[in-house]
């Protein structure tokens, strides 16, 4: 069982990654996407990659998966239809939520509407007080009276949600225990399993997002699990969540929620194990497609987790490799605003019918005509199995620079700087506004579009390095192969954090890892392979919102608080990062408690390469690029021909099957022993 296999599954390719473990050998694929239905194009890829590598199917050791099916579940509202089971009085909060407005200056802009109508919605007579004891104790005839409401509308699945039920669980499984009785066919979701932690607005949302995607993503996950099984029969299958972590199938239909982000998220780990192999430990990523661009922050060669986003207009309380995402990519339209100044996206052309240049008609000035007017991109893309019509891209950017009264490549540089505006204030929102300086970083560009614009953003932002992975538009997939099982356990208890509270802080945390050690022997995770991760949730007393603070770190043995000078000094460098100040002697308490447990993957080697013979690569051609208002004679490399040691000037431009480098001139280029180009800067 040598191979191991990521797939990540895109709006216009399914990508492929596999690798050899045995041999150090990786190899690429790529298929077309069945967005009706994304098993078809996982199942017709690894079909087609096993038969093309001579891949055995009991050679497949493992499998990981991207998903994007909850992701276009919820964009596109094709759930199930679903009911909530609330405390008395409460069934209306998901419609109230918070005093926020969508849009900060449209004043007509409304909420999401809730994804559980009114009239299915209902209530059952208990309380909690906020210590978690009863004051309201369940009734079992409001349980038969609600369960006889969700059964007569009709629910495929039910949510969960009752008032404290973090601190205790015991009504929502009461009423949980008796949904599985009398309606075994419905999902089930409590809020108490999905995310026991305070806020009950975002709890209560991420259960009902959780419970309005278990039959559809459920259904999926099983069909696929099937297939996959008689495909490679020894092979240990895994779902990548939102946090960047691999979880087993049946955890991911039972929390689908956990896997809205699942593909932007692989990204950031197959960054950060780039980032590792090019002895790069703080590096900003840059994945940049067809219609949008991801950019996050790795530290350490690790990404930053956030605790809270919204996917698809819907709060979501979970941990979330902390990416900003923009409408940025290949297919982003330039058009002209009423001021008469011209933009660039969100809008944008998609895969279909595409840019002007893809010749499937489309007609408007798209980013990527752009780069082929300027000489970036080639001819032909994907090892020329797709064409590229420049006169197209000339004639649907010539009326925008009619307009301007510019050349057609003046436009087009002007739609590239645009574009570039775009992607530097989002690398700033996950930089600058975090009390990180960017121009400390290297940055990583991947995805189809990203080594396009690196050099670009790189130089708006002072940055001095790019490293560019050995296959950035297949970075997604590949991080999906060097992924550790995860599970994130998480208790709330509001407590002053200060000695005397020692005990009683430590009993929260005992629990936790309780669970993650019964979710090491569930998932046959070696002990060898076992870690515990801690962080405790702090702020000042009087704050409104929390600040992670890691706090201790294990093999496996459970974690002990460290002393609390220790945990308050730690407080104080992540609050002067976030904020620029502390103070040493405010009363500081705990929210909660963040234990989270992963099973280690095997390491991947990496391709064993030769080193050149001689330190300049040979060129497989020249063509004309503008850069900076002028042409300039461009060298080309083919980047499957660079080898370790070899070094370069730009300008050039380097071709790949899945992307195109662009190298400025003065930039100087090395390929390092993992592959990767290293292009410092110039100044």
């Amino acid at each position: 069982m040598s191979w191991y296999i990521g797939v990540d599954v895109g709006g216009t390719f399914t990508d492929f990654f596999a690798v050899d473990v045995e041999n150090a050998r990786f190899v690429v694929h790529k298929t077309p996407s069945t967005p009706g239905n994304p098993a078809e194009a996982i199942l017709a890829g690894l079909d087609a990659l096993s038969e093309r590598e001579g891949i055995p199917g009991h050679a497949i050791g493992r499998l990981a998966h991207g998903t994007t099916v909850a992701t276009n579940a919820l964009i596109q509202r094709r759930g199930a239809p679903i009911a909530l089971i609330t405390t008395k009085g409460f069934r209306d909060l998901l419609e109230i939520g918070r005093q926020v407005r969508p849009k900060m200056y449209d004043l007509k802009a409304d909420a999401q509407p809730p994804l559980v109508p009114r009239q299915h919605r209902f209530e059952v007579a208990e309380r909690m007080d906020a210590r978690g004891q009863p004051l309201t104790v369940l009734d079992d005839a409001d349980i038969e009276a609600a369960i006889d409401q969700v059964e007569a509308a009709g629910a495929e699945a039910c949510a969960v949600c009752l008032l404290f039920a973090f601190l205790n669980p015991a009504h929502e499984q009461r009423i949980g225990a008796r949904l599985k009785e009398r309606l075994p066919n419905i999902a089930i979701s409590l809020s108490s399993a999905v995310q026991p932690e305070f806020r009950e607005f975002e709890r209560f949302s991420t259960t009902t997002l959780n419970a309005y995607l278990q039959p559809i993503v459920g259904r999926y996950m099983r069909h696929l699990g099937g297939e996959l099984a008689k495909r490679a029969p020894r092979a240990r299958l895994g779902i990548n969540q939102s946090s960047g972590g691999l979880m087993s199938v049946e955890r991911a239909a039972e929390f689908p929620v956990r896997t809205a982000l699942s593909g932007p998220a692989a990204g950031a780990v197959g960054a950060a194990h780039v980032a590792r192999t090019a002895g790069l430990p703080d590096v900003i990523t840059l994945d940049m497609g067809g219609t949008s661009a991801d950019v996050a922050l790795i530290k350490g060669y690790e990404a930053d987790v956030g605790y809270g986003r919204e996917v698809a207009g819907f709060p979501v309380r979970l941990p979330v490799i902390d990416i900003h995402t923009i409408g940025a990519g290949g297919g982003s339209i330039a058009w002209f605003e009423k001021d008469g100044l011209l933009k660039v996206g969100p809008q944008s052309a998609g895969a279909v019918p595409g840019p002007a240049c893809y010749g499937k008609g489309g007609t408007e000035p798209t980013v990527s005509d752009a780069n082929l007017v300027l000489g970036r991109l080639s001819g032909s893309l994907i090892g020329g199995a797709m064409v590229l019509d420049l006169e197209a891209s000339r004639t649907a950017i010539r009326p925008a620079a009619e307009r301007l009264g510019l050349s057609v490549e003046k436009t087009a540089e002007g739609i590239i700087g645009i574009v570039t505006a775009n992607m530097v204030r989002a690398i700033r929102t996950v930089s600058v506004e975090r009390g990180h300086d960017p121009r400390r970083f290297a940055l990583m560009p991947f995805g189809g579009a990203g080594a396009l614009h690196a050099g670009d953003v790189a130089r708006a932002l002072d940055m001095k390095q790019i490293a560019v992975p050995p296959s950035p538009g297949i970075l997604c997939a590949q991080g999906l192969v060097v992924s550790d099982l995860k599970e994130d356990f998480v208790g709330t208890q509001r407590l002053p954090f200060d000695a005397e509270h020692r005990d009683v802080l430590g009993a929260v945390i005992a629990p936790l890892v309780k669970d993650a050690q019964a979710w090491f022997e569930d998932e046959d995770v070696p002990k060898d392979r076992r870690r515990l991760r801690l962080a405790v949730d702090l702020r000042y007393v009087g704050q409104n919102f929390e600040l992670t603070v890691p706090v201790a770190e294990t093999h496996g043995e459970p974690p002990v608080l460290p002393a609390e000078e220790i945990v308050r000094g730690r407080f104080f460098e992540v609050h002067e990062q976030t904020y620029g100040h502390f103070t040493e002697t405010d009363p500081i308490e705990a929210v909660n408690f963040r234990l989270t447990a992963f099973g280690v993957a095997d390491s991947v080697p990496s391709p064993q390469v030769p080193e050149a013979e001689d330190s300049e690569p040979s060129e497989v051609g020249r063509r004309s690029v503008w850069f900076d208002g002028r042409e300039h004679e461009a060298r080309v490399f083919a980047r499957d021909t660079l080898r370790p040691g070899h070094r370069f000037e730009g300008p050039a431009i380097v071709d790949q099957l899945d992307a195109t480098t662009v190298i400025h001139p003065g930039d100087r280029v090395r390929v390092d022993d993992a592959l990767n180009l290293i292009v410092e800067v110039a100044r």
